[in-house]
Formats: structure tokens, sequence, C-alpha cells
């Protein structure tokens, strides 16, 4: 697999990595270990996961699988803080006790010395940023953190971040992006190319319905007929998601590969991007997304499938004529 360097940073990542939202939920210790095997024998390296993912089970299973099924320093290790994890003064929110608090926490759980690369997970209007930054700044002064960024900032977040003095600049930012969420293309996505930072999309499928699964009804063993998923992927079930879809399908038909392969290509390698974050119930559907590695679109076709899932520009976005 190809690897690629993470914004203006030396480390280097896997152009595609692995998400565990689902270890501990849907994905037992068992599956996380067949899909973390497969991952790494493509020669994935980067791993994501977060402290409040499964109430900390997708961080213990990752633990648990270091060593045994993948050497720890084969992987680039990512996790989040910030979410409520629990309450109490230290049990969630970007305060500097608060996030050191939730990095011993992820530290303990994975059963590591350090993080490689620690995110904030979302923005904490009640902290001022200059207490988040000291924490992270703290975090890798310490060796417990090697590299920080943030996930789920809007443009004046992010450069609101970039902008305030510190120690350790951040190299990244997580956000949704796929054929059928693009609003990161308004401000996000110029100011993290702008600042030098890596884009990570989380979601890059939609949500899973950019593979056609949803295009006739909801598939029982699905995420769209799970208790705890039907709303997630519901908001990219549409009208115009079922246009998106089919020239997805379209193009997959034409190029002999599948729909997910479509999409995932498309994003991987849009401005900016470094690596989609690929969640998976099952190794078969790891192993589908892997397949991806393989798919340069053609200009063509990615050109229709920009205009197909356009969004619109307007002033200040769009300069005035």
């Amino acid at each position: 697999m190809e690897q690629r360097y993470l914004g203006r940073s030396g480390l280097r990542v896997s152009r595609t990595a692995l998400g565990t939202m689902t270890w501990g939920r849907d994905t037992d210790a068992d599956e996380a270990a067949t899909q973390l095997m497969a991952f790494a024998d493509a020669g994935g390296t980067l791993i994501d996961t977060a402290d409040v993912y499964v109430d900390g089970e997708s961080e213990r299973i990752l633990g648990g699988l270091l060593g045994e099924v993948v050497p720890r320093d084969e992987l680039v290790i990512a996790t989040k803080a910030v979410a409520r994890r629990s309450e109490g003064p230290f049990g969630g929110g970007a305060s500097r006790g608060a996030l050191l608090n939730a990095l011993d926490g992820s530290l303990r759980r994975i059963g590591v010395d350090h993080i490689d690369l620690w995110q904030l997970h979302a923005w904490d209007a009640n902290v001022p940023v200059e207490e988040s930054l000291s924490a992270l700044d703290h975090a890798v002064t310490s060796g417990k953190v090697r590299y920080v960024g943030v996930s789920n900032y809007s443009g004046w977040q992010l450069a609101t971040a970039v902008m305030t003095p510190s120690t350790y600049p951040l190299i990244s930012t997580q956000v949704e992006y796929s054929l059928l969420e693009r609003g990161i293309e308004r401000e996000v996505a110029p100011a993290a190319l702008h600042h030098g930072l890596g884009l990570l999309p989380w979601a890059p499928l939609g949500r899973g319905v950019l593979t056609g699964k949803y295009r006739n009804g909801t598939p029982p063993d699905s995420r769209g007929a799970s208790a705890h998923f039907a709303g997630y992927v519901e908001q990219h079930r549409n009208e115009r998601a079922a246009r998106i879809v089919q020239a997805v399908a379209t193009a997959a038909d034409g190029l002999g590969t599948s729909a997910l392969c479509v999409a995932l290509a498309w994003v991987r390698d849009r401005p900016g991007v470094v690596a989609p974050v690929v969640g998976a119930r099952d190794t078969n559907q790891l192993i589908a997304s892997l397949e991806a590695e393989q798919l340069t679109l053609p200009p063509a076709i990615r050109a229709a499938l920009d205009d197909v899932s356009a969004i619109e520009l307007a002033y200040p976005e769009r300069p005035m004529p």
C-alpha cells in the first residue's frame, strides 16, 4: 500500500486507515484480530480509534492485539479525546485536566507508552483554545504523544487552532468527507491545505450508502437496520444521494470494479487527503475496501463524479466576478 506523509510532518502513514468504531459492539475481538492482520498484510499502518468508542472497548481490543497479531512498531496508532466519558470534572471536554486524564486512560487501555497521533475529537467552546493546546504540548513534551491533530473542526475553528501559539503544530484534521458529504470543501479543506494539515476523511463511503447496498431497501444485516446506527445512515438516504449512488454504480460497471472501490478511490485522491478512515464490521468488508488500492479513476470518470456530487459555493467561498 502506498505511504503518504501526514501534513507537513515527517510521519508516514498508509493511504488507507483502519477505523475501529465497531470494535467491541458489531465486531468482536476475534474478528478484529482477523481485520488487523488483513490490514497489515496489505501494507496498512494507520489505525484509528477513540476513547469513547464502545466505552473504551475499542481501545482495549486494540491493546490486546498488539504484539500477538501485529508488532506495535509496525502500526501508527491514532486515538482521540474530548467527548464525554463519565461524570465529574475530568470525564470529558477539552480542559487541560480532562485531556491529560483522557490520555492516561487511553494509554492504559491500549497498553502502550505513547500514542502516535493524538486528536482533539471536537471543538470545546467552553475552554480557551490556548488551554487545550497547552495540554497537547505537554503530552508531546512528556513523551506520551508523538504528533497531534484535531477532528470535526469547522474552518474558522481549524484556522484559530493553527494560528494559536503552541510548541508542536497540528498535522491533521479528521472530518467527514465523501461524494455525499463535500461540505468541507467550502472552508475546512482550503484551511487545511493552506496551513499544511493532512485530511483524514471519516465515513468515506457515505456511511455505507455509496456501496449501493441501500438502493433497493435496507438489508437486515446492515448498519441501517441496527438500532444504534439507523439514524446515522438515514442522513445520507435522499434523492441527491440516489443520483450520486447511481453515477458511482455506472462508473463501477464501466471499470469492472465495485461501487465501493470507486467511491473510496474518489475521496482518497482528493486534494489534501492523506488517508480515508475505513471501518468494517467484518474482514470481508475490509478486504473489499482494500481492493481500491489497485484503482485510479480515469480523469473523465472523476470529472463526472465531481459534477454529479458538486455542492453550491457562494460568496465568500466563491470569488466575486
